[in-house]
């Protein structure tokens, strides 16, 4: 069941990524590389977890015309990693190219940022612009996603289920945005526990600070999902 997990990597510093791999190396976790620590240390960070034995989510989420993200894609699925991001707000031709360009490695997954999970309703309708309900959106997007041959999105575990319904099963819902019981929500605002994730149709679970800033990070693991 951790191998559900991706463990979210929001630190810089080397030696504490090289600490809190130690600790969780054998858990059968993957790790994901946000922009944070991706634009600390590029690449070196995707090989060095891979090496690791970590499967590697690399969570850069590229959102610019279609030719830009086309070409930046064949050049990160050089990487060891095993799934990459773009955003679905990027309209059909870039999420063509995109997925195109991931084609070239077979073994790897694309998907789709749907809205972040610290977007509310009425904040993307306020000041977003986007009518309708934040669902209508998410599934809008979701189904877009899935036309142009993506393998699926990151949307919160709340989505997940109704994503599954118009997309299908196999479809993937990677889900940021859990949070263990008694866990402080930070800047998240769709939050929901691992288990009630997993118990909606989350395929992933993107867990972060739950993890990384506990004094026994593999501890932490463990009973997340004793819960």
């Amino acid at each position: 069941m951790k191998s559900k997990v991706f463990v979210a990597l929001d630190q810089t510093d080397w030696k504490q990524l090289e600490m809190l791999s130690s600790s969780l190396s054998g858990s059968s976790c993957g790790m994901k590389v946000g922009m944070e620590l991706y634009y600390a240390h590029g690449p070196k960070a995707v090989e060095f977890l891979h090496s690791k034995g970590f499967k590697v989510f690399l969570d850069l989420k590229l959102h610019d015309i279609p030719t830009t993200v086309e070409k930046a894609l064949k050049n990160l699925i050089k990487l060891p990693a095993y799934m990459f991001n773009v955003h679905a707000a990027g309209g059909s031709e870039m999420l063509k190219r995109a997925a195109e360009a991931v084609s070239a490695r077979p073994d790897a997954k694309l998907i789709a940022v749907t809205q972040l999970t610290s977007t509310s309703e009425s904040m993307m309708q306020s000041e977003l612009k986007i009518s309708g309900s934040l669902m209508e959106c998410v599934l809008d997007y979701a189904k877009l996603t899935k036309n142009n041959g993506l393998h699926g999105v990151v949307c919160s575990a709340q989505e997940a289920q109704a994503i599954k319904k118009v997309c299908g099963p196999d479809f993937l819902c990677v889900t940021p945005g859990i949070r263990p019981k008694g866990v402080v929500a930070h800047d998240q605002k769709r939050l929901m526990t691992p288990n009630e994730a997993l118990a909606n149709g989350a395929d992933y679970l993107v867990v972060g600070r739950a993890i990384t800033e506990a004094k026994d990070p593999a501890l932490a693991l463990e009973n997340l999902f004793k819960e």
